[in-house]
């Protein structure tokens, strides 16, 4: 809840904390005076650190976003790529870069700005105004107090002073927009062929070329870190109850509980509509309160019925005879309701208005309010009292748990037999999680931890929903290493086949392209290809023809990349479809955008748009200036 509340107040990820480094101290600390430091951070910017416990939280905090996010689409094989690693090294970078400055030139979050935010969450409001008990429960609820999150909101928010000030100082002229508008609605008449996949040349790979695939792309098939747990979970679900709730304890919880089951008041009532037009003249709510006034005035319990199925405008229930059956307090408008409850039992009233028009209402019968019996709701107070048993043994074990697991850190034997709860185990999985309760953000955090990894102890107690926790230890560890040659093989062996197949495909594309630029038509040499020539006129960069749409998106990328032909003489280029399928692609005619067709709020829009584009181009530059000006090392290996 907390990390959506943040990314709400500030589209700039969360401050960096700063790490502080564990020495390891032998016989009475001695040691440690004469050994040398030993640097576990990830990377160092400036003066300061970014530890690798640090790098892992961001990691989990994003892969907790993308698994959200994604839902069953999530691929936790990304996270583990080195290229992903370092982008997000590279963001924790930057922003520590933009704290630095912000120190430099004397900028920080004013006291007003962070209470404003803050004030701002609609989760810390009620009725749309900021509510300080709302904002102390819910912050409880996320083990966080107000301090904690203050300083992280304005941590958060420290990091965009620098880019808000690059972006607010951008500018657009209308000559930025014209050149982006007559690119971006440029067309272009396009032909293009696609060649199909041929077969390899030599089929053969001998067991050298295998190795020496493996040996050059080693950083291809590395096995990630990866962990199983041992782990013991307590589930509300699983947890037997020393006694079902006894009849008199459920008599007793009907006692004191009894004003739970009074039925409200019931009145069985017939109406009259006669509808007032929204905004409707005087004359109009004249005319129609004089008719309610006629029908009030001529309305009998005898007739009422009668007159409703003649009079009234309630399409709903005129042919009822304007029942609405047994209604009780708070179920219609307030005018409704007063006037309704005013009345005695076969009373008619006079014209009420409500939002609708007025209604003459009348009062059939009274069904004064009683107290269900004890044999209609006690089903109901047996499972209310389970469910709360089930709490409080929960509660009990949980806690129970989380103190024999801390009492014996380097075992769960003794908290499992105590507590007779089963020991079980996971798979292995890496840092992007597995299945089970290693899908978890939180146990894969506690999982990779240092406390639980490196130091071999019990974890603390982890909550996994509101009536389900665990506590894990880790059962084997992988480190990251190179698979072995023998299981990867086969995936090598296809992979030199497809180079094969690529390269040969390349080969046939440039020799046909070589043919176009000597001037061949492109007919000829598609059908020496056996391929045909598809034409598209007046392709756009963003398709909305069905043409355009049909068109291969890497085509129609190659295409607008293309130069300008020169007159009667197109130009052509290939380009990958994939799968070692190539296209080749002509543009023969090349057309500005029409302008005339953007309208002022179009261009307005596209002026803030392209405002926010230069500004984030600006602030990189900004962020590119500060890394030239402060040293910053990088410790892949760490990642």
């Amino acid at each position: 809840m907390l990390q959506a509340m943040s990314e709400k107040m500030k589209g700039w990820p969360a401050i960096i904390v700063l790490g502080v480094a564990t020495f390891a101290m032998s016989f009475f600390g001695i040691e440690g005076y004469f050994s040398s430091r030993v640097d576990t951070y990830v990377a160092k910017v400036g003066k300061h650190e970014i530890s690798q416990q640090q790098f892992r939280d961001r990691m989990n905090q994003i892969r907790q976003q993308a698994m959200a996010q994604e839902g069953d689409q999530f691929d936790g094989t990304t996270f583990e790529k080195p290229a992903n690693k370092r982008r997000i090294l590279d963001a924790m970078v930057d922003q520590q870069l933009l704290l630095k400055a912000n120190g430099d030139l004397g900028m920080r979050v004013s006291t007003q700005s962070l209470r404003d935010a803050i004030a701002n969450v609609p989760a810390f409001q009620v009725n749309g105004k900021f509510d300080p008990e709302t904002y102390r429960s819910v912050l409880a609820a996320n083990r966080m107090t107000p301090e904690m999150f203050e300083e992280q909101q304005n941590s958060s928010m420290a990091v965009a002073l620098l880019p808000d000030a690059i972006n607010d100082s951008a500018i657009v002229t209308g000559a930025d927009m014209d050149r982006y508008l007559d690119l971006q609605l440029q067309r272009r008449d396009v032909q293009y062929f696609t060649l199909p996949r041929p077969a390899p040349a030599n089929s053969t790979v001998t067991d050298d070329e295998i190795a020496s695939y493996y040996k050059g792309h080693q950083a291809d098939f590395m096995r990630p870190e990866q962990v199983s747990l041992k782990y013991i979970e307590v589930n509300d679900a699983d947890l037997k109850l020393d006694a079902q709730p006894s009849e008199d304890e459920l008599k007793k919880r009907y006692q004191d509980e009894k004003s739970r089951f009074v039925q409200p008041e019931q009145r069985l009532v017939s109406h009259i509509l006669i509808n007032v037009p929204k905004n409707a003249t005087p004359a109009q709510q004249k005319a129609a309160l004089a008719k309610a006034d006629q029908i009030a005035a001529e309305a009998t319990p005898a007739d009422f019925a009668e007159l409703a199925k003649k009079d009234s405008d309630d399409l709903g229930s005129k042919s009822q005879g304007g029942n609405l059956g047994w209604l009780q307090k708070g179920v219609t408008n307030a005018a409704f309701d007063t006037a309704m409850f005013s009345l005695k039992k076969g009373e008619i009233s006079k014209p009420v208005l409500s939002p609708e028009g007025y209604h003459i209402i009348y009062l059939r019968d009274v069904q004064s309010g009683k107290i269900k019996p004890f044999d209609q709701v006690r089903a109901e107070l047996a499972q209310e009292a389970i469910k709360a048993d089930r709490e409080h043994k929960f509660n009990e074990v949980a806690g129970k748990l989380a103190d024999a697991s801390y009492q014996t850190p380097g075992s769960l034997d003794t908290a499992a037999k105590n507590l007779d709860l089963p020991v079980k185990t996971t798979g292995l999985f890496s840092h992007s999680g597995g299945t089970g309760i290693a899908a978890n953000a939180k146990v894969i955090a506690a999982a990779f931890s240092d406390d639980v990894l490196a130091q071999g102890n019990n974890s603390s107690l982890i909550n996994l929903g509101t009536d389900d926790a665990v506590v894990v230890r880790v059962d084997k560890h992988e480190p990251k290493a190179v698979r072995p040659l023998a299981e990867v093989s086969d995936s090598i062996k296809q992979k030199i086949l497809d180079d094969r197949v690529i390269a040969a495909a390349k080969q046939r594309a440039d020799g046909l392209l070589a043919r176009l630029r000597k001037g061949e038509d492109i007919q000829a040499v598609a059908k020496s290809a056996g391929a045909n020539v598809v034409s598209v006129s007046d392709a756009m960069r963003m398709p909305r023809a069905p043409s355009a749409q049909s068109m291969p998106a890497q085509v129609r990328s190659q295409a607008f990349l293309l130069p300008h032909p020169a007159k009667d003489k197109p130009e052509f280029s290939s380009v990958a479809v994939g799968d070692g399928v190539f296209a080749i692609v002509g543009v023969d005619k090349v057309q500005g955008g029409d302008l005339a067709k953007i309208t002022p709020a179009q261009r307005e829009q596209l002026r803030n748009q392209m405002s926010q584009a230069f500004g984030n181009m600006a602030t990189h530059g900004f962020i590119d200036i500060l890394k030239a000006k402060t040293p910053v090392k990088i410790a892949e290996d760490r990642m």
